[in-house]
């Protein structure tokens, strides 16, 4: 009987270690109050998905952007020409409309419920999933920020960031760099625009030369696909080999010198970053490597509590680019 009140303590322990570690979240908040929710957000998010499958990377991305800048409250949602959107690093975020359009068919069902910080939580879940990627249940019970300053954004990890930036930037947040290779893995579906990268590709050393960690093969395939003097706001993908497809693919480009972004590159050439790499692309003999499709979820569920608004903090938005 002892021995069964020592079991119960300790799991009673781990428990309220768990849910401290989430800031008070937990898979199924509306399970009562809006038991619809998840199903909503889910066939919202498929609909636009079946129209355009890039919408999955911007959704992912767009989670990603709101986390690092203020928690995860939402607050890049709203719109207006001083809010966090409009902050050059968030520029280019996709998927504002899905989110948009859940938020007014959850309304419908539940109003004033369902934060839009869950929604974006949940539709980034859902872009994984619906991308071949795994699928993992979204601790909720978030709430929406009051503040949205462009100005604070200026601490979002930038393609031009060496690891120990990236580390740095991440570290703030509460990740390591386990989870720093493990949420940089969400470029396998992403892409970029070739202004972003071809100064690796004709000048990056300011003498004429391309980058050197990038594979010579790859490079003339790059510059194919990007000309000196060619369209900026071309688009290409972040993982060249599947790139609608949630897999370790972008590990091994990574690895073979074929990583599009300086800063996905340059783990490779980090003692530590290269190793948790290695491992993802299968490459390392004799050890069992780390399962991407189950440690994504892990790093998306630590990532997805930073600084998250809950019980009377923040508020319930009605529409998710304006605050009530």
């Amino acid at each position: 009987m002892e021995g069964m009140r020592l079991f119960l303590v300790v799991i009673l322990a781990m428990v309220l270690s768990v849910q401290s570690q989430l800031g008070g979240l937990k898979p199924g908040f509306y399970s009562s109050s809006c038991p619809n929710a998840e199903d909503i957000v889910r066939s919202t998010v498929e609909s636009h998905f079946k129209k355009d499958a890039t919408v999955a990377a911007g959704l992912l991305r767009l989670h990603f952007h709101d986390c690092f800048v203020q928690g995860c409250d939402g607050s890049v949602l709203i719109a207006g020409s001083s809010a966090e959107r409009s902050a050059l690093p968030n520029l280019g975020l996709r998927g504002f409309e899905v989110i948009d359009d859940a938020k007014t068919q959850v309304e419908v069902s539940c109003p004033g419920v369902v934060s839009c910080a869950d929604i974006l939580a949940l539709a980034a879940r859902d872009a994984v999933d619906l991308s071949d990627g795994p699928s993992w249940q979204v601790p909720t019970g978030r709430r929406d920020g009051r503040i949205s300053s462009a100005s604070q954004a200026s601490n979002l990890p930038s393609p031009l960031d060496s690891v120990a930036v990236q580390r740095q930037r991440f570290a703030a947040k509460g990740l390591d760099d386990h989870d720093l290779v493990t949420l940089v893995g969400a470029h396998t579906i992403g892409q970029t625009d070739c202004q972003f990268f071809r100064y690796r590709l004709y000048n990056f050393t300011t003498t004429g030369n391309a980058d050197p960690t990038i594979s010579p093969s790859f490079l003339s395939q790059l510059q194919t696909l990007c000309p000196k003097d060619g369209d900026g706001s071309k688009r290409v993908a972040l993982d060249i080999n599947s790139q609608a497809k949630f897999d370790v693919s972008f590990f091994k480009n990574v690895r073979d010198g074929k990583g599009i972004l300086e800063s996905d590159q340059r783990l490779w050439g980090d003692a530590t970053t290269r190793n948790i790499v290695q491992n993802y692309a299968g490459t390392i003999r004799g050890l069992l490597g780390f399962r991407f499709d189950l440690e994504f979820p892990k790093a998306m569920i630590k990532m997805s509590s930073i600084q998250v608004k809950t019980g009377s903090d923040g508020e319930i938005r009605k529409i998710c680019s304006k605050f009530n």
